[in-house]
Formats: structure tokens, sequence, C-alpha cells
């Protein structure tokens, strides 16, 4: 069995429906749980023959995970099963080890440079303002793309979270997810949010916890040791759809944020790497945007820059001082050269290329 996560709306059944003949949801093969005539046959045991089954929402089912456990069981060699909902099946899949090793666990991503195979600075421009969702990039209208950011975190909040947590005061979490767009990228502190909020900086951690676990936000944790003084706690918060960001800068270094997280979790599902999006900032507020780790060795860095500047003195020190093997230097320009220190400057769309990034 495959089980697809992500984020709400991200097109994990589209996908889904797209290993379907014909692929659409009218398809027998497509079981949601929420049409009543699908969750018959599904509490009845009385599947459709077709080799794929896509079961959609089956999560919102109190024993689900020992039903899918006995489809698989009884049907194993004759029917493969692809299992999606909400950005909840991955909460609820931890629930018990009952399905240890009958399944793989996937996680869809917005729409990335090399998937769109963009190859100039107005494309990215496209896709940094209107996101990667589907649904609002291929509108290509900031009036439709604004209507849906309003809607799709009202769902989560009041869909997704609801269901996860019992809470008191949803709209002052609906107010938090907001405030932490003016923050993407700056060091998390919990203290201001609590002043902001009125609430304590536990209840902020939970919160955050919370829209982390539903796939709105993702935390990155500082890279390094003594040797360079690093900050050794304080995480960097990023937004799985960076359009909500306003800033350009903060925009484009949460867009590139989200492109080494694709690659990251890319490794992790299909070929059982190790792999971490950290960042690099010591003591002294030197500081280089990210740092990719593998089996807890570091590949490269990455610096984010909106337009074509001068390397950053932050990226010298730290070639001097840290293991890490490659520097990048990203941009929304047109410069494209290697310096004398050996750093790589480049238009972030070649970089994605280059490396062949997801």
């Amino acid at each position: 069995m495959v089980f697809l996560g992500g984020p709400r709306q991200v097109g994990k059944t589209t996908l889904c429906l797209s290993f379907l003949s014909p692929p659409h949801p009218r398809n027998p093969a497509y079981l949601n749980w929420d049409s009543i005539p699908s969750r018959t046959l599904l509490r009845q045991g009385k599947l459709p023959t077709d080799p794929i089954l896509v079961l959609d929402e089956i999560h919102k089912f109190k024993l689900w995970r020992s039903l899918i456990k006995g489809f698989y069981d009884v049907n194993k060699g004759h029917q493969d099963y692809l299992v999606t909902g909400s950005a909840r099946l991955d909460h609820y899949r931890k629930g018990g080890d009952s399905l240890l090793g009958r399944y793989r666990y996937l996680r869809l991503h917005p729409f990335s440079v090399n998937e769109l195979q963009i190859q100039n600075n107005a494309d990215l421009e496209s896709l940094s303002v209107l996101g990667g969702f589907p649904e609002p990039f291929f509108s290509q209208s900031k009036k439709d793309h604004k209507l849906w950011c309003a809607e799709r975190i009202y769902r989560i909040v009041n869909d997704d979270i609801a269901d996860l947590e019992n809470l008191k005061d949803y709209s002052r979490l609906e107010l938090l997810a907001e405030v932490l767009t003016e923050r993407v990228g700056s060091l998390f502190s919990a203290k201001s949010l609590e002043e902001d909020l009125q609430v304590s900086q536990k209840t902020v951690l939970h919160w955050v916890e919370i829209l982390q676990r539903v796939y709105y936000l993702y935390r990155i944790y500082p890279f390094g040791g003594p040797k360079i003084r690093a900050l050794k706690k304080a995480p960097k918060i990023y937004l799985w759809d960076w359009s909500e960001v306003q800033n350009p800068g903060s925009r484009f270094e949460n867009m590139v944020a989200g492109h080494l997280l694709k690659y990251c979790h890319f490794l992790e599902d299909t070929e059982g790497e190790k792999m971490e999006l950290r960042y690099l900032r010591d003591t002294d507020h030197r500081e280089v945007d990210f740092v990719v780790l593998k089996n807890k060795k570091p590949l490269f860095a990455v610096e984010c820059k909106t337009g074509d500047r001068q390397i950053a003195k932050s990226i010298s020190y730290f070639k001097e001082r840290t293991s890490i093997p490659k520097f990048f230097q990203v941009h929304q320009g047109s410069a494209d050269y290697l310096s004398k220190e050996g750093v790589r400057v480049l238009p972030f769309f070649k970089f994605c290329n280059e490396l062949g990034l997801p």
C-alpha cells in the first residue's frame, strides 16, 4: 500500500485518480469515505476487483487501520491500495503499529521549478507570487489566489485542526497563522508571540506544533558546533504555501526552502536516506540560509538573494570553518559564475535544473 500525505489542496486525490482508468471520481475503484455508497461497500468488505483501489478520507473511520489491514492481508499480490485524504492521515497513521511493513508513506509537495519546466525569471516570479498549489497557479489570477488563500486557512483551522484538537479558541489560532506569515525566515520566538496573542508560551508552542502537523508550516533548526559558535536550538519557520508571504525577499527565501525540503523528502520517501534541512547562524549573527544534510553529513549550503549581488561575507566565513563541501548563492537575476573562493552564484531556476531537484 502507498499512503499519500501532504498539505490540503495540494492535489493528492487528483494524483491518485490518475492511476485509474478512467481517472474520474465516478470510477468504481475510487472509494471515498464521505460517499455513503462507498462507505457501505468498505464496511461490508465488498471491494471492486480492480488491480488498484484508491481509498480517500478513510481515516475518518475510527477502525480504519484494522479495516485496510484486513483488505491488504486478504488481497496481497492481487490488489494494490492508494490511501489518501487530508493532512490528518499522517497523524492518525502513527496511532499503532498494526500496519507496519505493509505500506510506504509519500509526501506530495506543491509544484516546483523543474516540474513546471521553468527556464526564466518571469515564470519563476509567477510561481513565487501565486504559489505551487494547482488551483491558484493554474488560474493565473491574483484575485482568485487571494480568495483561495482565505478559504484554505479557514478550512485548515476549522476542519483539519478541529478534527485533531479540541481547542477553546480557534480564532486566535487563525490569527497566529496570519502573524507567522510576517516572521518567515526569522528566528522563532514564542515569547514575542505570547505578547501578541495574549496566551502562554506553552500554548503558542502547542499551536505551532499543530500547524506543523497539518502541513501549514515547517521548522528548520541550526547546524554547526562550538567551532563556529553556532546557535543550538532556535528554529526558523517557513510555510508550505510560500505565496502567503508578502515581503518579496522573505517569499523568495521561503520558495527556496520549499524546493530544498521537497528534495529532502523525495530522497527520504523513495530511497530511505536520512535527510535534514538546516540553517547556519552563529552568535555574531553571521548566517547562511540553508544547509542540506544526508545521513548527518552536509552536502551543500545555499544563500538566497533577490538580485545579482556580491557574495555574502558570511559564506566566505563559514566556508573556511565548516566541512560543507559546496556553497551556492541563488538569486532572481541573471549573473552566473564561479567565484575565486569556489562559490557558485546563479539564478535559482538554473540551480534547480543543474541539481536536478524534483
